[in-house]
């Protein structure tokens, strides 16, 4: 999936600024962040499998807002597209088959996007230093 380019799955800028905005508490948040979607993934996908619109609101949205605080802006995107299908279905009273294409999208995006955030956000992870003024890089 094109979505999953790991060079576009997170601004990293929103995601450094999220850093030094929660200071000490990034790593606790970065951790709900984890847990929270996890939780929100399944009930996305158990929604659906039930064809229940109304149930696919709340973890849409949370995990919307979860994930543009860390700058995870195509998981938000889709969480938001689900969403916004399932309002339009319970207003309608439709059943929510529209979001079917995002739901089957939003795992393996979360999933990707978690292990690009977990592994920049872990201290032990060796950075490769950048090139010394004067040295080639690799020196």
């Amino acid at each position: 999936m094109a979505s999953q380019d790991p060079n576009r799955l997170v601004d990293w800028a929103a995601f450094s600024q999220a850093r030094t905005e929660l200071g000490a508490n990034f790593v606790r948040i970065l951790g709900y962040f984890h847990e929270d979607g996890v939780k929100s993934v399944a009930q996305i996908e158990e929604a659906m499998r039930s064809n229940n619109a109304a149930a696919l609101v709340l973890p849409a949205h949370t995990l919307k807002g979860e994930s543009q605080q860390f700058g995870a802006e195509p998981l938000a995107d889709c969480a938001a597209a689900i969403e916004t299908i399932a309002r339009h279905c319970v207003e309608n009273r439709y059943e929510p088959s529209e979001a079917l294409p995002h739901v089957v999208e939003l795992r393996p995006l979360f999933e990707a996007t978690l292990a690009l955030l977990e592994r920049e956000a872990n201290p032990l992870v060796e950075r490769r230093p950048a090139a010394a003024f004067g040295r080639r890089p690799g020196l």
